[in-house]
């Protein structure tokens, strides 16, 4: 019988820890007001809060071998040693220590801080024996109790939420019950179920986002964790018995092709994962528990991000052919509109007649493009009233570069350069290379006065390289060194605003966001499902960093400008197209819609989100409509982001707005006037276009 060996309250949470008779250790996280029975009565084993598989131990039966590492003879071995909490001002540590006889612990740290809606969770792995270890998996947490609230299997009652993601297609929600992934009991109850899935490679959202939520569909109970890296990750479901419990960290031997060698008195920190739980209905409301553990790092960020000021990247202007020149014409139209960034984007330092995505690299501006030097042009973006900001792919090299044929400094795979159809990569771990990055692009940033860097990464490593114990560490550790070179940056240049780019929205994870002031959310620059990509990544992102862009051009319509203009209200306003070729109607557009944007910038900064409409089938071809409404934090101001898509239109859209949502009509905006109303906390609206958009703010009065 498996005893409560403690509790701990963490503002709405409760972790609560097992122990059984073998001293093995489970963690279950609840909601503080829904009691968990001390005895649910499920015929369950505990389930391991720290899941290892070190080389040469013994596998998991049952058919695991091939689908999971979890529960074989390494992690039977860990056996509770002591728990501790730890105290720093407002922020405790509950440090839980296992250790195997052989020599080795494990220290599994939860941290909470006051008034936080998520614990942050990590392991530390200490080789104290006189033998070095060969670590095949070890996770950064495992959770077990989904869902406690159950009699038996809870059969079609656990629903799996996870969020997929390909190249300009990022966010979609999926919701699978338990079944759908055969994942329920088999009749013995002694055959492993188990759903492992992840991304493998350099593009930690290049298939799935790190994140999964588990929902007692039945007590209306969600928990959710998302992990913090930038490499191959993985989660995992898994159940034998009547119990359900979920994991995750880096990708394990099997999944990601990583081991790592961990010699006597060295240690091994695996990256941290946030998790969280709560009683509710709403997706949303469990996912905006997870992305506000963002909400600290961005306050921290520079200035001028506090305000959300709008950006414009010439790059759907000049489509990777910047100069002096089109640059000039450019801050003629848009200068005293409002922005407060100019980014040069890709190809300042490409040669005549070599595209800019196989030539970055060497990065020597471009003397056909800038032939005053780029001096000249930063002066002009500065007498503007703009920021100057350029665009770099630090970590890759293009074919047409001199950089590519550096084949000592990149990286290898099975002894020869890991090469892909356009690109190579740096060894970031190699001290030429950061000496190499340090001149080119941080020397070039103090040259120039640069105040905001695009940073942007078009390929990925794929399972890893050469000169570790394993191609995957090798990918864990380039990356790792990837994010110093983040911090070499900002050290370097204090107060410089990072943008995150990785193909738009492939590096979407949140220490990346971390480490970044926002992320371009997508490379669907001019695509009528902008709006669809921008609302799913409200549950993955803050929309405070999430760059979204309005790409308008000279035939646009008044009515496609606002639909562009409206989408970015989902997030970041960045400005993109033929600004030098509007007419003046189209021009009002977009000014009226820039000052709606700084109306509800306090709303986008900090608030909860809420999705509705009917799913969309397709997102290159979506029917129906879509609309957003997101409160403010303090509650007095909210807005309704609506958009129409294909198909056959409703006679009218009815939204019930959530509790606490403001019901007073103060502004609406689209190109024609457009008439809401909300009665009986309902938000009425009667479309009569497709492809339409309209915002609306809401106040308290």
């Amino acid at each position: 019988m498996d005893r409560i060996l403690k509790e701990y309250i963490l503002g709405d949470m409760i972790a609560r820890y097992y122990l059984d008779e073998e001293q093995h250790v489970g963690l279950e996280l609840y909601p503080g007001d829904m009691p968990v029975p001390k005895n649910p009565g499920k015929r369950a084993k505990l389930d391991a809060m720290v899941q290892i598989k070190l080389a040469g131990d013994i596998y998991n039966g049952a058919y695991a071998p091939g689908n999971t590492l979890r529960n074989g003879e390494s992690t039977d071995r860990l056996r509770y040693k002591s728990q501790e909490v730890i105290m720093e001002g407002d922020s405790q540590t509950i440090l839980t220590c296992l250790w195997d006889e052989r020599g080795y612990e494990v220290r599994h740290s939860l941290e909470w801080e006051k008034g936080q809606t998520w614990v942050e969770m990590w392991n530390e792995l200490l080789n104290e024996s006189r033998f070095p270890i060969e670590v095949e998996m070890i996770s950064s947490f495992s959770l077990t109790g989904i869902s406690p609230y159950l009699e038996g299997d809870g059969h079609n009652q656990v629903m799996v939420h996870r969020l997929m993601s390909r190249w300009s297609q990022e966010g979609r929600l999926t919701s699978q019950t338990m079944e759908e992934l055969q994942l329920d009991t088999s009749w013995s109850r002694e055959a492993v179920r188990c759903e492992r899935f992840g991304q493998v490679g350099s593009l930690p959202v290049n298939r799935y986002f790190p994140f999964l939520a588990m929902e007692d569909k039945k007590n209306h109970v969600f928990w959710g964790v998302q992990l913090a890296h930038g490499a191959s990750w993985q989660m995992e479901i898994y159940r034998v018995d009547e119990n359900i419990a979920i994991s995750g960290g880096l990708s394990d031997r099997e999944f990601g092709h990583w081991m790592k060698t961990v010699r006597p008195g060295e240690s091994f920190v695996t990256p941290k994962a946030i998790g969280t739980v709560c009683r509710t209905d709403s997706v949303d409301i469990l996912t905006k528990r997870l992305t506000d553990a963002g909400q600290k790092a961005a306050d921290e960020g520079p200035d001028p991000e506090q305000d959300l000021p709008m950006v414009f990247n010439e790059y759907c202007t000049t489509w990777g052919c910047p100069s002096h020149e089109n640059i000039r014409k450019i801050l003629e139209s848009i200068k005293e509109k409002g922005f407060s960034y100019f980014v040069i984007d890709c190809g300042w330092y490409k040669e005549a007649g070599v595209p800019w995505d196989i030539s970055m690299g060497d990065y020597h501006v471009s003397r056909e493009l800038f032939p005053e030097g780029l001096e000249k042009t930063v002066k002009a973006i500065k007498e503007a009233g703009l920021k100057p900001g350029i665009w770099f792919e630090i970590e890759n090299v293009g074919k047409a570069s001199m950089a590519y044929q550096m084949e000592e400094h990149l990286l290898h795979l099975d002894g020869r350069v890991l090469t892909t159809t356009r690109r190579r990569f740096w060894d970031m771990n190699d001290p030429w290379v950061e000496e190499y990055l340090t001149e080119r692009v941080i020397g070039l940033l103090k040259k120039y006065g640069f105040e905001y860097m695009k940073i942007d990464y078009n390929d990925t490593i794929g399972m890893g390289c050469d000169g570790y114990e394993s191609i995957g560490e090798g990918l864990r550790k380039n990356v790792e060194k990837s994010y110093e070179f983040l911090e070499k940056v900002k050290r370097e240049i204090p107060g410089i605003v990072l943008e995150n780019c990785a193909s738009g929205g492939h590096r979407l994870e949140p220490r990346f966001m971390a480490a970044t002031s926002m992320a371009s959310f997508s490379d669907a620059h001019e695509c009528e499902e902008i709006p669809i990509i921008a609302a799913n990544l409200h549950r993955a992102i803050l929309p405070r960093q999430s760059q979204i862009w309005a790409v308008v051009r000279e035939q646009d319509s008044l009515k496609r400008i606002a639909y562009s203009v409206i989408n970015t209200f989902l997030g970041r306003l960045c400005l993109s197209g033929d600004v030098t070729k509007l007419d003046k109607k189209q021009w009002e557009v977009i000014e009226l819609g820039m000052s709606f944007y700084k109306k509800i910038i306090p709303v986008i900064k900090s608030g909860q989100s809420y999705r509705f409409g009917p799913d969309v089938a397709s997102i290159r071809h979506p029917e129906g409509w879509q609309a957003v409404v997101r409160i403010g934090e303090d509650g007095e101001k909210a807005c309704v982001i609506l958009h129409t898509f294909d198909g056959s239109l409703s006679e009218q859209i009815e939204i019930p707005l959530p509790p606490g949502c403001p019901v007073d009509v103060i502004e609406v905006y689209s190109d024609t006037r457009e008439e809401v109303f909300v009665k009986n906390n309902v938000f009425r609206y009667r479309p009569k276009e497709n492809r339409k958009a309209v915002a609306v703010l809401l106040k308290r009065i």
